[in-house]
């Protein structure tokens, strides 16, 4: 069963809509675990303080900020606990917005926001209320010891929610912004919008797998019924594109024919 990751109450106005919150989705891989070559056995890690020289038990670890070179300040669970603003139990809409205006990369991580009993029919108002005006919710809520902004939006007839990064915490890279959009052609520009049309089909998530785990798991059940390892690919090495024209008339050439193949089996499926 999902656990509860948070529990409080969604507030707009006098409304109160009490909720739990689970998460939407989790990475899902091939795990692995470290273990000793010699004998097999997995390794376990053990906290060890150098200043004593000797392994501490969990009950004897303390939070503890450093102010300077190994100076730190302890605090007790117990006085966080004590600090936590009103968000840590109360979700309180601020405003609404259009969920096209949330650029994607302030998005972090999903959650599923499940009414409790007696929440059900103001649960359902917010949902409809969202899903008719095409609208999201801005929120705050403490999370993980943290105040978060988040966004609340209709998903699959229910709530998910959303946290999103600080504009300060979406980072600057050098060289990022710097496209020579200046030296491209019109003539470049339309072949290449003309290559995008001959990709352009709805997105099925369903169709997209991992091949690398698939591959890591052929690898595991190879090596257990004691078959060597398969032979890596061999990768064609990639040059910088210095005839760009000339590398988009190959593109369009090369899945001209694949698109009209695909059209032709959607066809005879269809009759």
């Amino acid at each position: 069963m999902a656990s509860t990751l948070w529990k409080g109450h969604i507030t707009f106005g006098l409304i109160s809509i009490p909720i739990r919150l689970f998460a939407a989705a989790r990475n899902e891989h091939t795990r692995f675990h470290e273990i000793h070559r010699e004998c097999g056995t997995r390794i376990h890690h053990q906290l060890y303080c150098p200043y004593d020289e000797r392994v501490v038990t969990r009950d004897e670890v303390a939070l503890g900020y450093e102010t300077d070179k190994d100076k730190y300040v302890l605090v007790e669970p117990d006085e966080l606990k004590k600090i936590q603003p009103k968000s840590s139990r109360v979700m309180e809409i601020l405003q609404f917005a259009k969920l096209a205006d949330v650029d994607p990369i302030f998005f972090e991580t999903s959650y599923f926001a499940v009414p409790e009993e007696g929440g059900k029919k103001a649960y359902a108002l917010l949902l409809e209320t969202l899903d008719t005006m095409e609208y999201a919710a801005i929120a705050q809520m403490t999370l993980h010891q943290r105040e978060r902004t988040v966004v609340i939006r209709p998903y699959q007839r229910g709530l998910a929610l959303h946290t999103i990064y600080y504009p300060n915490e979406i980072h600057a890279v050098k060289g990022y912004e710097q496209g020579d959009l200046k030296d491209l052609k019109k003539q470049e520009i339309a072949l290449g919008e003309q290559f995008a049309k001959t990709l352009v089909k709805p997105f099925r998530p369903q169709e997209f797998h991992d091949e690398y785990q698939i591959r890591v798991k052929q690898l595991i059940e190879s090596k257990a019924k004691g078959h060597a390892a398969p032979k890596p690919e061999q990768s064609k090495r990639l040059a910088p594109v210095i005839d760009l024209m000339s590398a988009l008339k190959k593109s369009l050439a090369t899945s001209a024919p694949a698109v009209k193949a695909a059209k032709s089996r959607k066809l005879r499926r269809t009759a």
